[in-house]
């Protein structure tokens, strides 16, 4: 589908804050941010999942559409995702993971993406390690370097494409949200970025 709006400032122009769209955002200073580019309506429970992996100890950014609607009436494509206070809290990170929603195909697997190859690649481990399957993101590699999971001090970030069905069971089993939270957090932990 189409996005409806190429840029933020067309989006905003056209819509109203905390009734069509919210965001919400906790820049903790921290060289790691969390965030949901899609959420709400848009990619459903990337919002949530996101800001539990932040907890309280990650920089954490979500832009939720409020609305129901269709897919593309608030996508900003990731590598066209410029509103200001994301650029401002990625851009203070030294890397960025990013949480999105794909269409289901029949499995649970995570796609792995974005430029900084070490921390994904650790994230897919730690995944695996902790039940659940990952794979290189073959269709949506997240590389492009304005990818708002890119747009960080070092130009490097991590793209994770959950698909509805994962989604929907990490929203409703806490356990399960818990240990994949914690299998992220320990790949960035491990990674010891400054």
């Amino acid at each position: 589908m189409v996005d409806r709006y190429a840029t933020f400032a067309d989006l905003a122009a056209a819509s109203v804050p905390d009734v069509d769209y919210r965001i919400k955002a906790e820049d903790r200073g921290t060289p790691v941010v969390i965030l949901a580019p899609h959420g709400g309506t848009i990619e459903p429970e990337t919002a949530e999942i996101a800001e539990a992996i932040a907890g309280e100890d990650y920089s954490f950014y979500a832009f939720e559409a409020l609305n129901p609607g269709a897919h593309g009436d608030f996508h900003i494509t990731s590598h066209r995702f410029d509103e200001p206070g994301a650029l401002e809290i990625v851009g203070g990170a030294y890397t960025a993971v990013a949480i999105h929603g794909r269409k289901d195909d029949g499995t649970d697997t995570v796609w792995l993406g974005g430029r900084a190859t070490d921390l994904r690649d650790a994230i897919g481990t730690a995944l695996q390690d902790a039940g659940f399957d990952a794979a290189p993101n073959e269709t949506l590699p997240g590389i492009h370097e304005t990818n708002i999971c890119n747009r960080t001090r070092s130009g490097e970030g991590v793209q994770l494409e959950l698909p509805m069905t994962l989604r929907r069971s990490l929203a409703s089993d806490r356990a399960a949200l818990e240990r994949f939270c914690t299998a992220i957090r320990t790949a960035i932990e491990a990674a010891d970025i400054k």
